[in-house]
């Protein structure tokens, strides 16, 4: 499961789905909507991997309505070359409460993996955090460096471009590769979760 949101009378519940096989591979975004959480209707893909920089599945990501009730989306791609990047998409039609089409930005990928960030080591974005001091978005993607797992943050104003800011959010040795990292408030503090690839471990 990513992205649950509620939209113009329907929730909505975006998904990892190979449409081919049971098995890994050819990752698109299913999509599922309902009006009680209980009866759901599935919708044709959402997503699809059709352009060079999500040739190799369209993995994870997250919702962000902007202040102007606006929806974007930024997912992680595999490349044509298998390096992982993160992308932005729109819906077609903003009007559509179903939500049926959306469109992957021209300026994709908008974020690439900074140096000394393994290709296959930069995934899963979250995009949930909005800081009113200075009018910014802050984003969080999972990575690793050997086997300690972190969180690197960015920031935005317009989700096209991005400051990679110093240091990481949160790191412990001997987790490996961070999965599907979120972070929320606390009693105003910053709660970091997510998952990691290993069987043991702290994360």
């Amino acid at each position: 499961m990513q992205s649950p949101l509620f939209y113009k009378g329907w929730y909505h519940l975006f998904y990892q789905y190979n449409p081919v096989s049971a098995v890994w591979g050819n990752i698109t975004w299913g999509h599922a909507v309902s009006r009680d959480l209980i009866n759901w209707l599935h919708l044709p893909l959402a997503m699809v991997p059709d352009h060079w920089y999500d040739m190799n599945g369209v993995w994870t990501g997250s919702a962000t309505f902007l202040p102007d009730g606006s929806l974007v989306m930024l997912c992680t791609g595999s490349t044509n070359e298998s390096t992982q990047v993160q992308n932005l998409a729109y819906p077609a039609d903003p009007s559509d409460p179903l939500l049926l089409n959306w469109v992957k930005s021209k300026a994709n990928p908008v974020l690439v993996p900074p140096p000394g960030i393994g290709s296959k080591d930069f995934r899963d974005p979250t995009t949930a955090w909005f800081i009113e001091s200075d009018n910014s978005w802050r984003v969080t993607i999972g990575s690793r460096n050997g086997m300690t797992g972190f969180s690197l943050v960015y920031k935005t104003k317009d989700f096209v471009e991005y400051e990679l800011l110093d240091g990481v959010l949160h790191a412990v040795p001997g987790t490996g590769m961070w999965e599907c990292v979120d972070f929320s408030t606390q009693s105003r503090r910053r709660a970091t979760v997510g998952s990691t690839c290993l069987r043991t471990g702290r994360g």
